[in-house]
């Protein structure tokens, strides 16, 4: 007779290959975690890149009244512990079982919701944007790879905040023309892309890196199983963010730079090798 765990083990199958699917990068840090860690951090994934998807890729279609019904659906479903979405489901167990508060999916669906009308921003929306786009998403897993110690969450909160805020303003930088041309977004403050040039990207460039620097720190003591894992998600942002800094302003606009598979590898073999021997 089939059980609740075989639908459990359906719905995790559906988050799973949403990220493969979505992100070999991500894929790649999720697979380096310990292997308890994957289910959860799959979820979570699968979550947020849903949310994601309604606002950048479902044109023609309400996005608005998409985006209430799956914040509905995700109360209803940590409510109820149960959900026909399937993502929905995996989330809202992760949600459960590790007590990530309610206020940090609400305020990552309110940076989501923030797309759907805010096309520039000034400081104070910026900030607000990359709390909820990334600095709650690095306290969701952060919330998960401590399983239940409070006092190892609240010491290393602040350093899980700068590197999902890390990852996400690398990501703007990259995706400045896509974002631009086919969203009409611009997400850094005061940019005026028609005057883009190389200080207006060196200033962008110097406030990621001291989110990087500041989040270091705390991937150096997070706890062994998820350690190796989150510091492949280091190495590769900081390796895609090298390539962004050794690039001419103009370039950012004309190509979305890409780290090669290949390099990936390399990346993956390096980083093993130094996590082994205490090299972080």
């Amino acid at each position: 007779m089939n059980t609740i765990a075989l639908y459990d083990k359906v719905c995790l199958k559906a988050s799973r290959q949403a990220t493969y699917n979505y992100s070999t990068s991500f894929s790649l840090g999720i697979r380096s975690l310990d292997k308890r860690f994957h289910s959860p951090i799959h979820a979570i994934y699968g979550f947020v890149r849903f949310a994601d998807e309604i606002v950048d890729t479902f044109h023609g279609f309400d996005k608005e009244a998409l985006l209430a019904r799956f914040r509905d659906d995700t109360h209803r479903a940590v409510a109820e512990g149960i959900s026909l979405n399937p993502i929905l489901h995996s989330f809202q167990r992760v949600v459960n079982r590790y007590g990530i508060e309610r206020e940090l999916y609400v305020t990552f669906l309110d940076s989501m919701a923030m797309d759907l009308t805010d096309k520039r921003h000034d400081k104070r929306s910026y900030a607000t944007y990359i709390l909820g786009s990334a600095e709650v998403v690095g306290l969701m897993c952060l919330r998960v790879f401590c399983e239940g110690d409070e006092s190892l969450y609240q010491q290393l909160k602040p350093a899980a905040m700068k590197l999902g805020a890390a990852f996400q303003k690398v990501n703007f930088l990259r995706d400045l023309k896509d974002d631009h041309r086919n969203l009409g977004r611009t997400y850094f403050p005061g940019i005026d892309l028609h005057e883009w040039n190389e200080e207006a990207k060196r200033a962008i460039e110097h406030d990621i890196q001291a989110d990087f620097d500041a989040a270091i720190t705390g991937i150096r003591k997070l706890p062994k199983g998820a350690r190796f894992g989150v510091y492949m998600a280091y190495i590769y942002y900081v390796a895609l963010f090298g390539k962004i800094k050794a690039l001419p302003a103009c370039h950012i606009l004309q190509e979305r730079v890409r780290v090669r598979n290949r390099k990936k590898l390399a990346l993956l073999t390096t980083s093993y090798f130094r996590h082994s021997f205490g090299l972080l």
